[in-house]
């Protein structure tokens, strides 16, 4: 593989969307696993070893809301925080969070500009970029704790270039097959390259691969898992977190949900809950800390409702089989069937993920993303009528734009927009410009 980038010269630009238009143009490839390279600019830059906690999160689903709520816990708890999530909905400065609010385009190009000063020639794709600006920013900002949320895989992602103190694993499930296989043995494996000998490692996953678990203890790393090293109950009104008197983590009761909707978020505020108290040692948290945290968690086009005209929407962007089941669960919950504004990319196993929805879905309004890796009108009509949807219940249209608002004409039926992060950020993007 060929280590240098193209010799596009950098923007000579303050705006922060040129920056970006340079980094695509400069690396077409969208993925590009491997660490090395953006070690060896980290190394450049100073990032090496890293001065601060790092909370590395990987998993299949669940992992943007665990880092959601990792981070209002902590800054609930009064600690400045820097968090680095990806993708991004509608800005890409969603993705570095400093101090509880999104770093600003002028830090950004910052950020940029003294990577590429730096850089000398080695190639980086637009994530790793994403990665080294964030890293960068946090270390500026002398920050008390740094949570990283792991793009893809795990073992082979920039954000491993960092020893994480602790490891938080999420459910993992099949997703990028292209790229981490089909075999979840093989997919956990993939996750679990983000433990480090002797720091522990969460799971929130409550059926864990056996090939995560050896790899555990082939590498001398404490593991805890759901529901065999700390559990949960749930009644109307609250949770406990629950562990064995021998367990090292504590025991919390009578806290409050996640203010993000859907059962699933139990398992991943016990993830959560787990991984604080690991930390309480260094970190020291309280419970009221974590109880205002939960309530106070906020993470976009995660069973996100809004009141469109007085129809209800909702965003998810589930966009693999686990993570439509989980919606299709929340779905049971609701008083009357929907429509869908849907459309995903083509390298997803859609089939499966129509046919979780399909008892809670009307009518299907659907359309090429337009973007790198879309499923075609015609891929997405074909997976439709293959898992079941007849045909007059699909209409197409020519955009995610068109799509939604020719749904807004069937008010006051509600809307479910999903499939893809693409599908939500175009859907939010049309709704917020009326």
């Amino acid at each position: 593989m060929n280590s240098q980038s193209t010799s596009t010269a950098m923007p000579n630009t303050l705006h922060l969307v040129d920056w970006l238009d340079w980094l695509l143009a400069m690396h077409h490839a969208e993925i590009d696993l491997g660490i090395e390279r953006v070690q060896v600019v980290a190394q450049k830059l100073g990032l090496l070893p890293y001065p601060m906690p790092v909370i590395t999160v990987a998993g299949t689903n669940g992992k943007g809301s665990s880092v959601a709520m990792l981070a209002a816990i902590y800054e609930a708890a009064g600690y400045q925080v820097g968090v680095y999530s990806s993708p991004h909905i509608i800005r890409f400065n969603e993705r570095i969070r400093l101090q509880g609010r999104l770093a600003t385009d002028v830090e950004i190009v910052e950020a940029f500009k003294t990577i590429e000063s730096l850089r000398d020639g080695i190639k980086l794709t637009y994530f790793e970029y994403a990665t080294l600006a964030a890293l960068w920013l946090f270390f500026q900002s002398k920050l008390d704790l740094v949570i990283l949320e792991v793009g893809l895989g795990g073992r082979l992602d920039a954000v491993n270039l960092l020893d994480a103190d602790i490891a938080l694993i999420t459910a993992i499930g099949l997703d990028h097959e292209d790229w981490l296989g089909s075999d979840l043995n093989q997919i956990a494996l993939e996750k679990a390259g983000i433990m480090r000998s002797g720091h522990p490692c969460i799971c929130s996953d409550p059926e864990v691969p056996n090939s995560l678990v050896k790899y555990a203890l082939a590498n001398q790393v404490p593991l805890n898992q759901f529901k065999k090293d700390f559990w949960i109950e749930i009644n109307d009104q609250a949770w406990s977190f629950l562990t064995a008197e021998t367990n090292q983590l504590s025991s919390y009761e009578n806290l409050p949900p996640s203010a993000l909707l859907g059962d699933f978020q139990y398992q991943n505020a016990a993830g959560v809950v787990a991984v604080i108290s690991s930390l309480q040692p260094s970190l020291p948290v309280t419970q009221s800390a974590i109880a205002s945290g939960l309530q106070q968690t906020e993470h976009p086009g995660r069973l996100q409702e809004m009141l469109i005209e007085q129809q209800t929407w909702w965003l998810d962007v589930a966009h693999n089989p686990q993570a439509a089941n989980a919606l299709a669960h929340f779905l049971k919950t609701q008083p009357q069937p929907m429509v869908a504004v849907f459309s995903a990319l083509a390298d997803k196993d859609i089939q499966p993920m129509i046919r979780a929805l399909l008892p809670y879905i009307n009518t299907w309004y659907i359309a090429d993303l337009l973007e790198p890796r879309s499923a075609s009108l015609q891929h997405l009509t074909d997976s439709l009528q293959q898992a079941g949807v007849l045909a007059q219940n699909i209409v197409k249209c020519a955009t995610i734009k068109e799509a939604v608002l020719t749904a807004k004409q069937v008010a006051p039926v509600p809307v479910l927009a999903w499939g893809s992060f693409l599908t939500v950020s175009q859907t939010l993007a049309t709704l917020n410009n009326g």
